[in-house]
C-alpha cells in the first residue's frame, strides 16, 4: 500500500501535538528547580554532541563548515544556557512591594519551532531549551533539505530532558517535512505560538496563520568605517565575523561603507585579512552567480569564497577569505547591494560621515530594516548619531556584526533568532529568549480607594436641585428660615415614603 507523503506528516504532526499536549500539562506542575535541572541536562548533551551534529549539517545541506558549525552548537547549549539558568520562570518571577503588584509566569503551551537549513542544529538546540525553560511543549519543523541533522539535533534534546524527569512526548520533531505538514502545525488548534527562523515566504506564512508569532526580517547588514576607527581591528572582526560559518547567519555583514579619506588604508586592512578585490570583469561574473532570476542564488550560499570564485569562472588566490566588490548603486539590479549569505562582500565609497550614514540607511530600506547595523568608530559623537539615525533594532559598535547581533560578543541577551521589529513587519525588536514564551500574570492588590461620588455622599440628585431652590425660594417669602441641609432631608424624607 502506497501513503501519499503530505498525508503521513500531516498525521505526524497532530500526533505530535497531542502527546506534546499532554506532556506540557504534566510539566506545568513542575517546580522552577525541576525544569533547571532539565534545561541543564539538555544543555549538557548539546554541548556533548556539538561536533557531531555539526558534521551531519554540513554534510547533509552542504553550507558552511563543521569547525563553526560546532561553535554556533556550543553557543546555543552553552552559551544561550549560561545566560538564562538563573531566570526566574515558573510561578511567582517578581513581587513590586511597594506598589503590591506580583508577577507570575504562565507558559503559552505548545511552541511550533519553524527552523532553517542554514542553522539547522544549533536553532532547534536554542528553541527546544527555550521553550523548556518557560515551561512550555515544542514541535520543530525541520527545512526538508536539513531534515535528518535537525531530527538528531532534536532527539538529542529530548532524551536528555526525559533522563532528567522531563515527561515523555515534550519535544518533538517532524521527520518528513512537507509544506503541508508545516502548514498543519503552524495553523493547528493545539499549537499556541509560532517561532519562525526561515526565508522570507515562510515567516509570512507565521503571521498568516492566524496564531501569535515571533518571526525574523532579512537581514542586508550595512557597517559604516569612520575615520576614527582603529582600520586595523576592523578590518580583522569584519573579515572573522563575515567568513564565520561562510556567511550563514542573518546578522552578518552585506556591504561596508567607508569614508574616501581613510579608503586606500581600509583597503590596505582588509587585503591583509584575506579579502580579495574584484576587478570590474570579476564583480560582473561573480554578480551573475549571486543573484539568479532577481533572487539569491541557493548554491552559493554557505561555501567558501575560492569555491564561489570557481562558480564565477575566476581565479583566486587559495587562500582568500572573502571576495570584495566596489558599487556605486543600491537596488535588486545591483546584486551586491542585496543580502548574501556567503563570504561576498560590497563596498561603497562616501565623501563624508552624513553620506555614510545615507547610504547605510538605503541599505537597510532595500531588505535589512528593522535587522542589524554595525559600526566602527571612536567617535562617541559618531556613534551615538548612528545609533539613533539607523532604522536597525541592533547596532553592532567595534566588533563583527554576526557576533554582535547574536549575542556573543556583545552583552545584549544571546539569541538565534533576532526580532526585528514593526520596522521589520515583526512583533519584537527583541533577541528571543524565553520571557518572550510565557505570558505576565500580574497580581494586583487594592493600595487605595476609589473618592465617593456626591451622590454617594447623601447628596440630592441632579433632578432633585430645582424642587429644592423653589422650596427655598418659597419658604424665604413667607419669612421662615430654613437652610438649605434641612430641606434637603426634608425632600429625601418625603421621597422615602413615596418609594415606601
Amino acid at each position: 500500500m502506497i501513503l501519499d507523503a503530505d498525508l503521513v506528516s500531516i498525521q505526524e504532526v497532530r500526533t505530535a501535538l497531542f502527546q506534546a499536549q499532554e506532556a506540557q500539562k504534566k510539566l506545568a506542575a513542575y517546580s522552577q528547580e525541576q525544569i533547571d535541572a532539565i534545561v541543564a541536562s539538555m544543555s549538557r548533551a548539546g554541548i556533548e554532541a556539538a561536533e557531531r551534529l555539526a558534521a551531519m549539517a554540513v554534510e547533509e545541506t552542504g553550507f558552511g563548515n563543521v569547525a563553526d558549525k560546532k561553535v554556533k552548537n556550543l553557543f546555543a547549549a552553552r552559551d544561550v544556557y549560561n545566560a538564562l539558568r538563573e531566570q526566574k520562570t515558573v510561578g511567582i518571577i517578581g513581587k513590586d512591594e511597594a506598589k503590591q503588584v506580583w508577577k507570575v509566569a504562565h507558559p503559552v503551551g505548545i511552541i511550533a519551532g519553524i527552523v532553517p537549513s542554514t542553522n539547522p542544529t544549533s536553532t532547534a538546540m536554542f528553541k527546544a531549551m527555550i521553550a523548556v525553560k518557560a515551561g512550555n511543549a515544542i514541535v520543530i519543523s525541520p527545512h526538508p533539505s536539513a531534515a535528518r541533522c535537525t531530527l538528531e539535533a532534536t532527539q538529542v534534546m529530548a532524551q536528555a530532558a526525559e533522563q532528567a524527569g522531563a515527561p515523555p512526548g515534550l519535544i518533538h520533531c517532524i521527520r518528513n517535512p512537507t509544506l503541508q505538514a508545516t502548514q498543519e502545525l503552524m495553523k493547528h488548534k493545539l499549537t499556541d505560538l509560532i517561532l519562525a527562523t526561515g526565508g522570507t515566504q515562510m515567516v509570512k506564512a507565521a503571521y498568516s496563520s492566524g496564531k501569535p508569532a515571533y518571526g525574523v526580517g532579512p537581514g542586508n547588514v550595512p557597517v559604516f568605517i569612520h575615520p576614527s576607527a582603529d582600520l586595523t581591528a576592523a578590518a580583522r572582526r569584519i573579515v572573522q565575523s563575515k567568513t564565520f560559518d561562510y556567511g550563514t547567519i542573518c546578522a552578518s555583514e552585506q556591504a561596508l561603507v567607508v569614508e574616501e579619506s581613510v579608503k586606500r588604508e581600509w583597503v590596505n586592512a582588509l587585503k591583509r585579512e584575506g579579502a580579495y578585490f574584484l576587478d570590474e570583469r570579476e564583480k560582473e561574473k561573480v554578480s551573475a552567480v549571486i543573484a539568479v532570476n532577481g533572487s539569491l542564488n541557493a548554491k552559493m550560499v554557505g561555501r567558501s569564497a575560492p569555491s564561489i570564485a570557481q562558480m564565477a569562472g575566476i581565479a583566486v588566490p587559495p587562500e582568500t577569505r572573502v571576495l570584495i566588490g566596489e558599487e556605486t548603486s543600491v537596488g535588486k539590479a545591483y546584486p551586491f547591494s542585496i543580502e548574501k549569505l556567503a563570504p561576498v562582500l560590497a563596498m561603497y565609497t562616501v565623501p563624508d560621515t552624513q553620506s555614510g550614514f545615507a547610504r547605510c540607511r538605503q541599505l537597510l530600506e532595500l531588505g535589512g530594516l528593522g535587522h542589524t547595523a554595525g559600526i566602527h568608530a571612536a567617535d562617541q559623537q559618531v556613534i551615538e548619531a548612528y545609533g539613533k539615525e539607523m532604522p536597525a533594532s541592533r547596532i553592532a559598535v567595534n566588533t563583527g556584526t554576526t557576533f554582535g547581533g547574536i549575542g556573543a560578543t556583545t552583552a545584549i541577551f544571546p539569541s538565534l533568532t533576532l526580532g526585528c521589529g514593526a520596522l521589520g513587519n515583526n512583533i519584537t525588536s527583541d533577541n528571543i529568549g524565553p520571557e518572550h514564551l510565557f505570558n505576565i500574570k500580574r497580581v494586583a492588590f487594592g493600595v487605595r480607594e476609589m473618592p465617593q461620588t456626591p451622590q454617594e455622599e447623601g447628596s440630592v440628585s441632579a433632578g432633585q436641585e430645582p424642587v429644592q431652590e423653589a422650596v427655598l425660594q418659597a419658604l424665604s417669602g413667607m419669612n421662615i428660615t430654613i437652610n438649605r441641609e434641612e430641606i434637603k432631608n426634608i425632600i429625601q424624607s418625603v421621597l422615602a415614603e413615596m418609594r415606601g
